[in-house]
């Protein structure tokens, strides 16, 4: 069996490096967010745009977004034939393949569209662009129904999962910056520079935004050194309480136990 071909997938190959589980962090985050919209929906589509070489990372965003919303069915999009060749024999129930790229070669409007470590080749000055098409594409807001409309999440995380930084937006841009981690492998908060996404790397320097907040969460984190006694979450819980008197953190003490922390973008979008 080959791959359903679409014509001119937008987008370029990436290195299509993977791992099992690399992207649980990211995807708990997406279903204890955006499980409800998942729910209402008739017909809960997602996609994992850019899954690389081998399938996992699709596979299991199916297994996780189906323990919230049993409906839930996942595309996997990639721009490389041969990995869609690949991945066919892991066709299920709910789980397909598609050749494509930023086009998103479906004909529903998604709800939810996962990019990770998809843009981390391109250049800053390319996200914008690629952020707005993959906006477009998304399910629109239905306020009538308390909906939001889909959600794109995009964002870098290391080989094995350890450390996250990803951006959700929503049919009308940019919402939210999570920062996750696994606590016992963190030394300080700042130690996730490395993983931000690809419209923020490059503005980690003095002046900007997100590294004021990097600065301030190490600075949190050190004045809560006495709680490490209490171990790592203890110790992230309190930095953060603590960060949050200064900076719009927008979620509560039960992300902040799973090693997490999500901000307005705008409190850390790049200046002009």
């Amino acid at each position: 069996m080959t791959p359903r071909a679409t014509t001119r997938p937008f987008g370029t190959v990436t290195r299509g490096t993977t791992n099992p589980n690399r992207l649980r962090r990211m995807d708990r985050w997406i279903a204890a967010t955006h499980g409800a919209e998942l729910r209402r929906a008739a017909d809960p589509v997602a996609v994992d745009l850019g899954y690389g070489a081998a399938p996992w990372t699709a596979v299991e965003l199916l297994q996780r977004l189906r323990t919230v919303a049993p409906r839930a069915r996942v595309v996997g999009v990639e721009i490389e034939p041969a990995r869609v060749a690949a991945a066919l024999p892991y066709e299920r129930p709910g789980l397909v393949f598609r050749h494509g790229g930023f086009e998103i070669p479906i004909p529903q409007r998604p709800l939810l569209v996962r990019a990770a470590n998809v843009l981390r080749q391109y250049e800053e000055g390319e996200v914008a662009a690629v952020w707005r098409r993959l906006c477009a594409r998304l399910a629109p807001a239905d306020p009538a129904a308390g909906s939001r409309g889909g959600l794109l999440v995009e964002g870098t995380c290391d080989e094995i999962g350890r450390r996250h930084v990803w951006v959700a937006l929503g049919p009308e841009g940019p919402r939210t910056v999570t920062f996750a981690t696994r606590l016992g492998s963190l030394e300080r908060p700042s130690d996730l520079a490395e993983r931000l996404p690809k419209a923020l790397i490059h503005r980690n320097v003095p002046g900007e935004p997100v590294h004021a907040f990097l600065r301030d969460f190490d600075r949190a984190w050190a004045a809560a050194a006495p709680y490490a006694s209490y171990g790592a979450r203890q110790r992230w819980i309190r930095a953060v309480r603590d960060l949050a008197a200064d900076w719009p953190v927008v979620d509560g003490p039960v992300r902040w136990r799973q090693g997490e922390v999500t901000l307005r973008w705008e409190a850390l979008a790049p200046g002009i």
